[in-house]
This record gives C-alpha cells, structure tokens and sequence, in this order.
C-alpha cells in the first residue's frame, strides 16, 4: 500500500505545474519528454522506496526475520514497482487539468489495484474473470515477486502466484511502455 499510494500520487505535481503554468516552462526547456517523464518517475520513485525501507525496519517488530539478501531484493523489488507505479500515475496525470478530476480517477482505480493485486487474497483463488483482471495490473506482479523475496520457500496460500522471471519481466516490461506513452502524450501537450 505504501508504494501504490505514494508512487500514483507522486504524480500529482504534474496536475499543481499545469495549473501554475510551470510545467509550459518545462516544455519548452531543450530536454527531451522522456527526460521529463523518467525525472519524475524517479522522484515517486525515490520518496516511494525510502517509505517502503521504513517500513521494511519495523519487519522485526512484528516477528519477521529477514535476511540481508531479503532486504536487498526487497529494496530492488519496491524501486522498481514503485518507477512503475510512478510512471503509470505520470500517464494518468497527462490525460487531467485539475486536481479535483485527478483525484476521482485515482480513488476509482488505485483500491481496484491494490485489492486485485493479490496482496489481500492469492490470486488463483479468484473468479476467472476476477484473476483476469489481476493479471493486467502491474501491481499483480510487484506483490508476487515481494512473495518470492519474503517467503521465499511457501508453497500455500501465501505463495507466489507466478515465477519471479514473470514478475520481473512483467514490472520492467510494463515500465518502459508506461514511460514511453508519458513521453508521447507530453509531446502531444508541447
């Protein structure tokens, strides 16, 4: 929860730079969009994966023992889920003039998101049309390869749902293309 929520509104300064005119003098400076997109993303990102770090210190408070192999996949896994969500906010945001507009559409889909991204319930445990539906969010496959680096040896119910090489492929193939439609619809805006 902590890296959809402050990955997806991270973007959310791209709706505050439109509405004070600052993101026409960021459009206009001689960088590429995809410069733009990927500078942003990486400042979600990084807000994203310190809050997730603090999370992952109170591990030991609540009884789980981790590794420094765990904690360092762990870290991995959350800055790359966390650019993807990131990029992902920075499409929507794109697509919105107003915080308000902005704000709606977030609601409607972020609970979406986290409660079909199997962090809740495994995903082959749900309907057919539901475990479709999870497999089209990225988030799907951020919390299935957190499975891995948590629980690396269960088998059950609290088990990964996929191969970490799915996860992997599936998180950093998902990132490029959220970056590269960021990068087109800011051309479209310039």
């Amino acid at each position: 929860m902590t890296i959809l929520f402050s990955s997806i509104f991270s973007s959310i300064s791209i709706i505050w730079d439109k509405e004070f005119g600052f993101m026409k003098e960021i459009l206009v400076a001689p960088v590429s969009r995809l410069s733009i997109v990927i500078g942003k993303a990486l400042s979600g990102t990084i807000v994203s994966t310190i809050q997730a770090a603090i999370i992952l210190a109170l591990f030991p408070v609540i009884g789980f023992k981790l590794s420094l192999l765990q904690i360092i996949s762990v870290i991995i896994i959350c800055t790359s889920v966390s650019f993807c969500i990131s990029a992902f906010g920075i499409v929507l945001a794109t697509f919105y003039e107003s915080y308000e507009s902005f704000s709606v559409i977030m609601n409607f889909i972020i609970m979406p998101m986290f409660f079909l991204s199997g962090a809740m319930y495994p995903v082959r445990l749900l309907p057919d049309i539901l475990r479709i539906v999870a497999k089209l969010n990225p988030l799907t496959y951020g919390i299935d390869a957190m499975k891995h680096a948590i629980f690396p040896h269960e088998t059950g119910h609290m088990g990964p749902d996929f191969s970490i090489m799915t996860s992997a492929t599936v998180i950093i193939l998902t990132s490029i293309v959220f970056v590269l439609i960021a990068g087109k619809a800011f051309e479209r805006k310039g």
